[in-house]
């Protein structure tokens, strides 16, 4: 099984590494019952009550962020989820005892602020680790030592990196990211509102038409900001994004470092048109005030989860882990009025908000006969292709890399808390790991973010030790001739990342302790993703907005009554933002007053 480190976890003893490969053994023999882990999580209730004004299916941070706000209004509510952990895909777990790993998600930006502020997360034991600097692509090159692109805050410093390849980009990079923030600013506001009512407005009723035309208002302040700009931000959202940074940069390692974030999580090269909104969405986030800046989290990813869980519990709201959900309850009327667990166990509810990807609550969790058929047809539709496949990695040094050595002490140096772009020499490289995957073969020099959080979270791992999240791309979910990932090509392709791995940082896979593999399918099997796809379905232009997840039902309400979709394949897509958690919620709350009053 790839979550137990397979053939790797026998580790390595050699050098400096000793100590930490002995604790790792210690903490192996020492490590508690699955039993006693799975009684640690924020919120969980005594006892499932038979009935509750709302139920969330799902502990995703979206989910949760829906309970947070249902229960905060005042509706008695509960949160089922399958799995023994909380988070969904923004977990913390030990697959190799004694380190802590951000299983699937390993990074915070998008969450919205108010947000943070709404559940008061910093109170409830929310600790964010922002990085400064915060990205790093050494080069493999034919000198000594290697060049490398470092990125930070300082923009001097920032721009100093940038003239090694280029003083024309380094005079350039602070007009290209006053461009950016200008796009950023004014589509922000697009991320906190459900989108405009099409359907409303061309068949509703007097009230429901007024109400959407003022749905229509985030929509034309967003046109109002853009202003003289709009043809060329438009083209940013449209084009591919190889094209728009020609227009901005010359050199290959600038080029293809900005790149990663218009590709990464999805099929596309940077030479997909429409590739450009990918980068944008990624640079909507801020922490503490500086936009696009991404942090870790104290504790992992779920440390995030569990602060959240813990600010809907205080309220009232009850949360459940190991309650997978069979299928939702309908009335006769087709009216959502519940769910039903897989022991047989029905919970009745006046709301059941959906965290589940589209295709689980649509195609599985509903009869088909209740929904319209067009519907089904559109979700069945919906492009669910990954190319992501996520290794975690125990390690018992420091990775040590030809363009940046460690130190003798081997403490960190300030590249190793960043995000490191390995095989990012230029964006053809991307294209053609791209070019390798659609024909089925996993990229022979992928795209990897390699990160360290462990440098600034030290309790992740022994002392002396470090967690390594290896993002990679890309990996179709069925290889070439419609052949399935097994143990052997599961491996045989980490191979190929350490191998890539080592030749930045020679001696990396001799600091292997463990490995946990995570492909495409082992993504959907293990945390519902569909396909694998982290965003619960492509981030292009034609699965945005108005038609995420179809059109006529953008915003959050289903063709069933009273059921609701709350996680990343609503508007305004994935990441972990939370945006679709509130606005789900709100929506719901709106429709549960009016039923009130009825």
């Amino acid at each position: 099984m790839a979550g137990r480190c397979g053939a790797m976890a026998a580790g390595h003893w050699a050098g400096s590494g000793r100590g930490c490969a002995a604790r790792w053994l210690r903490g192996w023999l020492l490590s508690p019952a699955p039993a006693a882990a799975r009684r640690a999580h924020a919120g969980a209730a005594d006892r499932l009550q038979r009935e509750y004004d709302a139920v969330v299916i799902g502990a995703g941070h979206n989910g949760l962020v829906a309970a947070a706000y249902l229960q905060r209004a005042g509706l008695r509510t509960a949160v089922l989820e399958k799995r023994h952990v909380l988070g969904g895909a923004a977990v913390t777990e030990e697959i190799v005892p004694g380190f802590k790993f951000s299983r699937a998600s390993y990074l915070l930006s998008l969450l919205r602020p108010q947000i943070y502020t709404d559940l008061e997360l910093q109170r409830h034991g929310l600790r964010v680790l922002p990085r400064d600097p915060y990205s790093f692509t050494p080069l493999l090159e034919d000198r000594s030592p290697p060049r490398s692109l470092l990125l930070g805050n300082n923009r001097a410093q920032t721009q100093q990196q940038i003239a090694q390849f280029s003083q024309k980009d380094a005079q350039a990079y602070p007009e290209y990211e006053a461009f950016m923030e200008g796009l950023v600013s004014a589509l922000d506001p697009l991320l906190d509102a459900a989108p405009v009512d099409t359907a409303a407005l061309g068949q509703g009723s007097l009230l429901q038409r007024l109400s959407a035309l003022r749905s229509l208002r985030p929509l034309l302040r967003a046109g109002l900001a853009l202003g003289r700009q709009l043809p060329r931000y438009y083209e940013v959202l449209t084009a591919p994004i190889s094209k728009i940074l020609d227009q901005w940069f010359e050199s290959e390692p600038l080029k293809a470092t900005l790149a990663t974030d218009a590709v990464i999580g999805a099929m596309a090269s940077p030479h997909t048109p429409g590739s450009g909104y990918v980068l944008l969405h990624h640079v909507m986030g801020e922490l503490e005030g500086r936009r696009g800046a991404w942090g870790y989290v104290s504790g992992g990813m779920g440390a995030l989860s569990q602060a959240i869980a813990r600010a809907a519990a205080a309220r009232g709201a009850h949360i459940f882990s190991e309650k997978a959900v069979s299928h939702v309850l309908l009335g006769r009327d087709g009216q959502a009025q519940g769910i039903v667990l897989q022991d047989g166990t029905e919970v009745r509810s006046k709301l059941v908000l959906s965290n589940a990807s589209p295709q689980i609550t649509f195609l599985e969790l509903i009869p088909q006969e209740q929904l319209p058929k067009d519907f089904v047809q559109r979700i069945q539709q919906v492009d669910t292709r990954s190319p992501v496949t996520k290794i975690n990695v125990a390690v018992d040094r420091l990775p040590s890399f030809l363009a940046a050595p460690n130190a003798r002490d081997g403490h960190p140096l300030p590249h190793h808390q960043c995000s490191i772009h390995l095989n990012c020499e230029g964006t053809h490289l991307l294209h053609q790991a791209f070019t390798e995957a659609t024909h089925g073969h996993p990229s022979r020099r992928p795209m990897i973010e390699l990160c360290i959080p462990s440098v600034l979270d030290p309790g992740l791992a022994p002392q002396g030790c470090h967690v390594v999240s290896l993002f990679t791309q890309y990996t179709p979910s069925v290889l070439a001739g419609g052949q399935h990932w097994d143990e052997q090509a599961r491996n045989a392709y980490a191979d190929t990342v350490f191998d890539c791995i080592e030749a930045y940082a020679p001696g990396f896979k001799a600091s292997v302790i463990g490995r946990d593999i995570l492909t495409p399918p082992d993504l959907e099997r293990i945390f519902g993703l569909p396909g694998g796809n982290i965003f619960h379905g492509g981030m292009s232009l034609d699965q945005l907005y108005f038609a995420r997840p179809a059109p006529s039902y953008s915003g959050y309400r289903s063709p069933i009554p009273g059921l609701y979709l709350c996680g990343s394949g609503a508007h305004p897509g994935g990441g972990v933002m939370g945006a679709a958690g509130r606005n789900a919620a709100h929506v719901a709350l709106q429709d549960f007053r009016h039923l009130w009053w009825q």
